[in-house]
């Protein structure tokens, strides 16, 4: 089995388990055992489906305007957990392929493994959500085969992703590509290089 496949499993498994309550204070109880990948890969999609539903209820236009603020601070500070768990995702690729000494004419690539398993799985949620506007009974004709049809792009980007991926690891572990990550060093989290913090001591 692909490390995509794997992932992929493991993400629609979070989902799953999410909407089992689809309540966005559930408690996470996660299958996998504590230090391994598939933990990381699961609080990772479960982190992205909370935050999905965060994101939906703070674009309710009838919101209370405190509740909005507090919801917004709370995206925020999943924002950063996301972030941090995409580097510890990026940290055992590193370990894993740490003696592979890359060839003479390696190349760099864009993004590292763990910055596009990101995408991965909110691609997962994204089809998961769309397939549930697909199975609406209250929808339309119309609004059904669009989202149908968005389904079918999706699902496609999710192979090509997972291919992607996949062949990024193997050419890391054949040394024809090597990592170099660098850390997000998100500045406005930061009391000493945001200004709204530090011009206000």
């Amino acid at each position: 089995m692909s490390f995509t496949e794997k992932a992929n499993i493991i993400f629609n498994q979070a989902i799953r388990d999410y909407h089992l309550k689809d309540n966005v204070d559930t408690p996470i109880s996660n299958p996998y055992e504590r230090e391994s990948i598939e933990h990381d890969l699961y609080i990772k999609c479960w982190i992205d489906t909370v935050q999905w539903h965060l994101e939906d209820i703070i674009r309710d236009p009838h919101i209370d305007p405190v509740e909005a603020l507090a919801l917004k601070r709370r995206i925020d500070h999943s924002n950063q957990d996301r972030t941090d768990l995409v580097e510890e995702i990026d940290s055992y690729f590193r370990q894993v392929y740490q003696d592979v000494k890359p060839l003479p004419d390696a190349r760099l690539n864009t993004e590292s493994p763990a910055w596009a398993v990101d995408r991965l799985s909110i691609l997962s949620l994204k089809i998961w959500h769309m397939q549930e506007q697909v199975d609406r009974q209250d929808a339309d004709a119309a609004h059904i085969a669009k989202c149908k049809a968005k389904l079918e792009v999706l699902k496609e980007q999710q192979k090509d992703l997972s291919t992607s991926i996949d062949q990024l690891l193997e050419d890391i572990e054949a040394g024809r590509k090597y990592m170099k990550v660098y850390r997000q060093m998100k500045m406005y989290n930061d009391p000493s290089t945001n200004p709204v913090f530090y011009k206000n001591k």
